[in-house]
């Protein structure tokens, strides 16, 4: 959420940088304005109103002793309070209109960021690792994991439809071995093991920003008003919503591997074939709560951590900048990975790294009391570290043999016990 105090002060800049994202937002920065100059406008006439009853009550309270008449002041004080009522009453729906528009404004791009309108304006800052180059021509993940027994698509649907997929085998004892081998590599980088609830209140998800905008995305459980989670981001970033951290307890370094849950409800046609774009799909993810002073240099290391997962696999990627209008909803700055894909001979998102500055902690209101004694918002930051089943299908692509079999990469073999996937 922004904040309320930059917007009155300086609602051009606000504005200004709104716009990078999309032309239309600055229009709600008026509707935000227009709210906030009524809902203090009735606030003062309140204060006023309060007082004048809380006056005239005294007198009352002074005649009676003197055995005066006080019928007059008291239709004085009773009329004083059925307007009150009606003002209280006006000032809650402009607090609670004006609330749900500031909820629906993303996060002001960092200065830094590239101005555009989509990802064709996104600038790759660096690349890593050779494609490597086959004397067949390469096949696509998905054909590879049926003629290998490991992916079995006609399975998931049968069970829950379509964009869901049964792994099996070889295939699941690779995917969970991406998943201990990533949680071991964050680990010895600092950061704490966690494992979260997948089903959230959701409080926690306007946490993070994923409500009230993305409901369409989400799975609800109605009965119990919870919703299944979108990324383990929602869980470890509100752990510590509503508290006051210690200066000292900062920075705050989190891992969690869950199953995700996303409708994938604005990308009918897309990747319709293979694991790219799944209801259910598996990722372990960083979370980062950090003093705002370093939350920039944090994310730099963040990237490296997540890069350092792909290097050690030795699977060829680049890092992108996403301009301004790419960006997600609570980012303020993004970096998002993407690993080379043979079958496409293209390079596709494997993960976001993510800056968001104070806009989840101001919704969470997680603050932390700094030297002077002042409590302040912590930033925080998220990455996928990574996406588990994006990573299986690189590994597919990138490792497979003219025969048909899949080489495991060597540091994941101590996991598997094999060096080689062949037909079951």
């Amino acid at each position: 959420m922004l904040d309320i105090e930059l917007i009155r002060r300086k609602p051009d800049f606000v504005k200004e940088r709104l716009s990078t994202r999309d032309r239309e937002l600055p229009k709600l920065i008026d509707d935000v304005l227009e709210l906030d100059s009524r809902k203090r406008k009735i606030l003062t006439e309140l204060e006023s109103l309060r007082a004048e009853r809380n006056r005239k009550s005294k007198e009352i309270g002074f005649y009676r002793k003197e055995g005066r008449d006080t019928q007059a002041l008291e239709e004085e004080v009773r009329k004083l309070k059925l307007k009150i009522e009606k003002l209280e009453e006006e000032f809650s729906d402009i607090e609670e209109r004006l609330k749900e528009v500031l909820l629906r404004i993303p996060n002001l791009p960092h200065e830094s960021v590239p101005v555009g309108e989509n990802e064709e304006d996104n600038v790759e800052i660096r690349r890593w690792g050779e494609p490597p180059e086959f004397m067949f021509k390469p096949r696509p993940h998905w054909e590879i994991g049926e003629k290998l027994g490991i992916l079995d698509f006609a399975k998931g649907a049968k069970l829950s439809g379509s964009r869901f997929t049964v792994v099996r085998g070889m295939g699941a004892r690779l995917e969970r071995a991406l998943v201990n081998f990533m949680l071991d590599l964050h680990r010895e980088k600092g950061y704490q093991e966690v494992i979260p609830p997948h089903l959230v209140r959701p409080e926690v998800l306007i946490g993070t920003g994923q409500l009230p905008k993305f409901e369409e995305d989400l799975y609800r459980c109605e009965r119990d008003n919870l919703y299944l989670i979108p990324t383990a981001e929602v869980p470890l970033t509100n752990l510590y919503r509503g508290e006051i951290l210690k200066e000292e307890d900062l920075p705050i370094y989190l891992t969690a591997y869950t199953p995700c849950y996303r409708r994938e409800a604005g990308s009918h046609g897309k990747d319709i074939r293979g694991i790219i774009r799944q209801h259910q799909f598996n990722k372990v993810e960083l979370v980062k709560i950090v003093h705002p002073d370093t939350s920039y240099s944090e994310l730099e290391s963040l990237t490296a951590d997540a890069e350092e997962v792909l290097k050690l696999l030795n699977l060829p990627y680049r890092v992108v900048e996403l301009c301004t209008g790419d960006l997600g909803f609570s980012a303020s700055k993004t970096y998002d990975i993407e690993v080379w894909f043979p079958s496409q001979n293209k390079y596709r998102e494997i993960s976001s790294c993510s800056n968001c500055e104070d806009f989840q902690a101001r919704r969470m209101k997680t603050r932390f009391k700094d030297s002077s004694g002042k409590n302040r918002f912590v930033h925080t930051l998220n990455g996928s570290g990574l996406a588990v089943g994006r990573t299986l299908a690189a590994i597919l692509e990138n490792y497979q043999r003219e025969d048909g079999t899949v080489e495991v990469p060597e540091v994941l073999r101590d996991y598997v016990k094999a060096d080689i996937i062949s037909p079951t």
